[in-house]
């Protein structure tokens, strides 16, 4: 057997499945192939968005079900045994697996991670693959588990029969707790990015552990009622009757796991710490939610809860670890076992990229000194003095500039989507209340409609926290605008929210980030796969904080009487991202509890003073993170120069490729839109072009040929004169076919099964008329070559 002749999946079937096999490895047990671990980036440009590639390892090997414990990154026998090592290890490295294997079907190279081998790389034959029994002696060596404690993480996840399997980062989160807990760590805290599913993640931990009787009583303790409710209804459903959650300052010992708010069993007074009517080695497992909160703080009445029961192990889970002078999560818990970051969850297509509409008023960037004795709108004398943008909403209340925010919230739905899902983020509810109005006031005929299409959801107003379920539920409509002042800062899973406004002064890097996690989600099945944020106060400028690691594809600050919906294409680069010249004051304490106003202050009204426009502007985020600011064009010419250093580079790979449509989709996966690009370059073509001519042109500067004229070329040239009969037949109408359609369509040989091909004859009958399928391909690339020729 020639193996130079087999495909990768060839090798992959006849030489490397049967290696591993032969080393014991099970192969429908501990054996999976060509595994796909991420979704893909999504690339947002104008009103398109598309998928990157997803990362595939060829083979990923399990000590048993999502324990993963090595990669194989296979290749053809055309490549060195070794040639796949780098991707593999990229792979293992995100995987969190030390043992990685890279094979063309003729030997293994061995890279060893952990450190337990005698070297790090090693060349095997194929048969000297190794054993699970081996490589997981070697794991448990690798992570400092012995004896007993290799037994406690064989624990096993729950499975419900329905084949979900943990997105990678969560089995990395999840096995390297339940490791930590082997151990004997008693403190322990997991960052995930909002929107990665720590509840679920949570869910697992404490199942493994409390299935396998390492832990026998649980109390999941959390901050707000709704993720309580959430938690017990959804992921934590499978606990069924042994769980229970804590309510009306009642306890029940007779129950495994708790779930609590921590509201719920402490307080001011000593009567109302309910949670010492458990002995304080009740539970030996709990799992604070949210943990950047009070639990972090050394004075907290949250933290008494933890040190009553501080025999137990405590595990830590928050987007956004806090630390400060005051307050420290790591002090308390200690590094992160794992964390997963929102510029990750981007990256790997799990959470929604976004873009950013920033509008700056006059009155918040020149400032406003109201006249010599002047009184507001209540008749209180104002305070002589310039109020500027961090006293909007604080200390000043103008009236035009709260209906001119909700003016650019309704054109921006109008010309969007007017029942997309919005929350607007405000001071206080006093101000989410006037929004409300000013929204109400705007959007009568959608009102009409339904009175909850604009509703105020603060932690005072029963009847808007009754509706916050709804706005969440991606199958109800109403409502559709949420606003809010610190309800629904966190823990509100709103999957469908395509719009997330800050009229909001932010305060701090965890709350900034809480915020915009709420529109992280991605919900395809609604058309759900980014989100925009529009910002009044300048809190977008935390972006290039360099504690915040998500950037958004795109910032955009409308002019004066401009629409606020972003343009498809940007010219102007408009001014760099700063950092916040002037800190919001850090003494204004933020209401944790959900609702509250904060401190009083005197507040003046201001009816009569105008409010306007004077600056919006566009920027986008490239796939690596960065700031780039040209059109689609542009990206275009910076995609296609990474790929190919010059013109001839490019033209020497497309005519050597077999199919042309491997390089169309693999540029398409880098974010080249052709279709987009198609119809932009095509505004000034009479026919369109295809992918070929158009990298020629946007990115060598080469004058473009139509389809049309491509295909009328090759008919001048005689070409099909070596051909007779049906094969000529067949030669006309591909030809015929690629200057309606182009080049990916007539390299599909499922195209003989359509008119006019089966008017000829059958496929079959047409793949003869070439000889036999080897000659059909051989005449189309001969085609496609000379499409290209000139």
């Amino acid at each position: 057997m020639d193996m130079k002749s087999l495909s990768e999946r060839d090798i992959c079937t006849k030489f490397i499945t049967p290696a591993v096999q032969q080393a014991g490895w099970d192969i429908q047990r501990q054996v999976r192939e060509e595994v796909s671990f991420t979704k893909g980036r999504i690339i947002v440009r104008g009103k398109l968005h598309s998928r990157g590639e997803s990362r595939r390892a060829d083979y990923i090997l399990y000590h048993q079900p999502n324990l993963p414990i090595a990669v194989i990154e296979a290749k053809d026998n055309k490549h060195s045994v070794g040639s796949g090592m780098q991707q593999a290890l990229g792979y293992a490295e995100a995987l969190d697996v030390p043992f990685v294997f890279s094979s063309n079907g003729s030997g293994f190279l061995f890279h060893d991670r952990s450190g337990t081998g005698s070297q790090v790389e090693t060349a095997l034959s194929m048969e000297q693959f190794p054993s699970p029994g081996e490589l997981w002696r070697r794991y448990c060596q690798w992570k400092g588990l012995e004896g007993e404690a290799q037994q406690r993480v064989e624990a096993p996840y729950y499975d419900d029969g329905s084949g979900r399997s943990p997105r990678y980062y969560q089995m990395n989160a999840i096995n390297r707790t339940v490791e930590a807990v082997a151990r004997g760590q008693d403190r322990i805290l997991l960052v995930m990015a909002t929107g990665t599913g720590k509840t679920y993640t949570a869910f697992q931990i404490i199942w493994r552990l409390w299935k396998s009787r390492q832990k026998k009583r649980i109390l999941f303790l959390a901050d707000r009622n709704i993720l309580v409710d959430q938690t017990k209804n959804n992921d934590f459903k499978p606990f069924g009757q042994a769980m229970t959650k804590i309510a009306k300052r009642q306890i029940d010992t007779s129950y495994e796991v708790y779930l609590s708010l921590y509201q719920a069993v402490t307080g001011a007074e000593e009567e109302k710490n309910i949670y010492k009517q458990f002995s304080p080695d009740f539970f030996d497992l709990v799992v604070i939610d949210e943990c950047h909160r009070g639990s972090a703080a050394e004075d907290s009445a949250w933290r008494e809860i933890l040190e009553y029961f501080s025999g137990a192990t405590h595990i830590g889970l928050t987007a956004t670890p806090k630390e400060t002078k005051e307050v420290s999560s790591i002090t308390y818990f200690g590094e992160p076992v794992y964390s997963y970051t929102l510029k990750q969850g981007i990256e790997d297509g799990f959470l929604a990229p976004y873009k950013v509409v920033r509008i700056d008023f006059d009155r918040d960037l020149q400032g406003w000194r109201p006249p010599k004795g002047m009184k507001d709108k209540n008749g209180e004398l104002i305070e002589d003095r310039i109020y500027d943008l961090k006293d909007m909403d604080r200390a000043l209340v103008m009236e035009a500039r709260t209906q001119l925010v909700a003016e650019k919230i309704t054109a921006f739905l109008a010309a969007t989507d007017p029942y997309q899902k919005t929350i607007v983020f405000c001071d206080d509810i006093n101000h989410a209340e006037r929004m409300r109005q000013a929204l109400v006031n705007l959007n009568p005929q959608r009102v009409a409609e339904s009175r909850k299409y604009v509703m105020r959801i603060t932690g005072d107003d029963q009847e808007g926290k009754a509706e916050l379920d709804n706005f969440i539920n991606p199958e109800a409509r109403y409502p559709v605008i949420a606003t809010t002042s610190k309800l629904m800062t966190t823990g509100v899973d709103a999957q469908t929210c395509k719009l997330v406004v800050l009229d909001q002064h932010i305060k701090s890097m965890t709350e900034f980030k809480q915020i915009i996690g709420r529109g992280t989600r991605i919900n395809e099945e609604y058309g759900k796969y980014w989100f925009t944020i529009m910002d009044f106060k300048k809190a977008t400028e935390l972006f290039a904080d360099p504690a915040f690691d998500g950037e958004p594809v795109v910032i955009f600050e409308p002019g004066s009487g401009e629409s606020p919906v972003p343009p498809d294409e940007i010219d102007d680069p408009g001014a760099p991202l700063r950092a916040p010249a002037d800190p919001l004051d850090p003494g204004e304490g933020s209401d944790e509890t959900g609702g509250g106003d904060g401190p009083k202050r005197i507040k003046y009204v201001i009816d009569n003073v105008t409010v306007s426009v004077v600056a919006e502007r566009v920027q986008y985020y490239g796939p690596d993170g960065k700031l780039i600011t040209e059109s689609l064009r542009d990206y275009t010419r910076s995609c296609v120069a990474k790929q190919f250093a010059s013109l001839d580079d490019f033209l020497k790979r497309w005519s050597n490729a077999d199919q042309k449509k491997a390089i169309i989709d693999e540029l398409a996966a880098q974010g080249v839109m052709w279709e987009a690009l198609a119809e932009e370059v095509g505004k000034k073509q009479t026919a369109p072009l295809d992918p070929f001519d158009l990298i020629c042109h946007i990115a060598f500067d080469q004058p473009p040929l139509t389809r049309k004229e491509r295909a009328e070329q090759v008919k001048k040239r005689d070409y099909f004169s070596k051909y007779a009969g049906a094969a000529r037949q067949v030669l006309e109408a591909l030809l015929d076919k690629y200057a309606d359609t182009g080049v990916e369509h007539i390299e599909d040989i499922k195209i003989l099964q359509l008119d006019p091909f089966s008017q000829i004859g059958s496929p079959i009958e047409l793949i003869k008329a070439f000889g036999n399928k080897a000659g059909y391909e051989q005449a189309v690339q001969d085609l496609e070559a000379q499409l290209y020729s000139a």
